[in-house]
């Protein structure tokens, strides 16, 4: 397999941006969003499910796939790629973003019921306890890179310190110090020929902080930058304002990313920012929990006005789910808690997000992402 790596820009629109970005496993057109593949997979999706859905790259996860199977395993066996049988390219973050979530959680009174602090976060790394049995662990820079390289993605993300949306500003001075301190760290022992490295920008809601940080971390010559440290409890007007600062400050050439970001209407705001790549649970998440997006908003499938609907969830939508299927027969599924209704509903909402930004990326190389864009979220709020 040719190690072969690049990232073109081709269009831009505003701010918005139309790019290709080459990996070994496959050419990713961006702006794009990656389905979460948490585990190893993307919950009730197979391979075949992803590739109708036309996802060009997936998002695998450091801190679980360390626990369980444990990144050894998956590297005697191939490597993650050929572990979920999956051969298009495959970001993996790097697991800070997970212990933060456990800190918080444990903060909220949500901690795990084995006993002991959940997280301890230090100079040198973070012990936290796992999830499934309250086992000890250990977390380093170094021991990130280990684990992402061991699972062999293209795409493997800096070992960070996340702090909480509505954080101090002497907190996330803190944090943001931690982190570029750590990835030079990471960048001295990311050592495989096969994958590149992605610096993490932080600095929470703080404009001063987000310049000084973007500015800080694209010193550190990598193959991309992302923003993190948004849509972690801060106001939405706020995580915009923040998002829109620090990208003034992120190379042009280089492939921009968004972390944990969020609803369609999210997306197209990220693209107008100048965002390239995105990632939420949230169309699989909500599919499971019963609401499907669609051109004209949600569809909350357990209500009972579509008992008797026999149109599909979206006219306007081509995946094998509104190709076959009835709102109404969805509804008996999901009432019913019949597992096909996983597949059906996550499929459906994986496939919206991806032609939105098909869709998306047509209208910036139209020079209309404006225009495209008003019309869209008029449509998603039902006008």
């Amino acid at each position: 397999m040719m190690t072969t790596f690049s990232f073109d820009l081709k269009k831009t629109d505003g701010k918005a941006r139309r790019g290709t970005l080459t990996t070994p496993h496959g050419v990713i057109e961006t702006p794009i969003f990656m389905p979460v593949g948490t585990q190893g997979t993307v919950k009730s999706l197979d391979p075949v499910d992803l590739k109708e859905a036309n996802t060009q790259i997936l998002l695998g996860n450091t801190y679980h796939l360390m626990l369980r199977p444990g990144s050894e395993l998956v590297a005697e066996l191939g490597g993650l790629h050929k572990f979920m049988a999956w051969n298009g390219p495959i970001l993996t973050d790097s697991g800070g973003f997970q212990v933060f979530s456990l800190a918080q959680g444990e903060a909220r009174g949500e901690g795990s019921n084995v006993g002991g602090s959940l997280v301890k976060i230090d100079e040198e790394g973070v012990t936290f306890r796992s999830y499934i049995d309250g086992s000890s662990h250990r977390m380093t820079p170094e021991d990130s890179m280990r684990i992402q390289m061991n699972l062999g993605a293209d795409i493997i993300m800096a070992f960070d310190q996340c702090p909480p949306g509505k954080s101090s500003k002497a907190a996330v001075q803190q944090a943001m110090d931690r982190t570029t301190r750590w990835l030079y760290r990471c960048k001295d022992s990311m050592t495989s020929p096969h994958s590149r490295l992605f610096g993490i920008i932080q600095g929470g809601i703080y404009e001063d902080l987000r310049e000084a940080h973007a500015k800080e971390i694209t010193q550190v010559d990598l193959f991309g930058y992302a923003i993190g440290g948004l849509s972690v409890g801060e106001e939405k007007e706020a995580l915009w304002k923040a998002c829109g600062h620090t990208t003034q400050f992120m190379p042009e050439h280089k492939p921009r990313y968004l972390m944990g970001v969020g609803t369609p209407d999210d997306l197209l705001d990220g693209i107008s920012h100048g965002i390239d790549m995105f990632d939420c649970v949230m169309p699989t998440r909500n599919a499971r929990n019963g609401f499907l997006f669609t051109s004209r908003g949600k569809v909350i499938i357990r209500n009972g006005k579509y008992q008797k609907d026999t149109r599909p969830v979206d006219e306007n939508c081509a995946c094998m789910t509104c190709k076959t299927f009835t709102r109404a027969y969805l509804r008996h599924l999901y009432k019913s808690q019949e597992l096909l209704y996983y597949r059906l509903a996550s499929l459906h909402n994986i496939t919206y997000y991806l032609r939105l930004m098909e869709e998306a990326r047509e209208a910036i190389e139209r020079g209309e992402y404006a225009r495209f864009m008003a019309k869209r979220k008029a449509a998603h709020r039902g006008e």
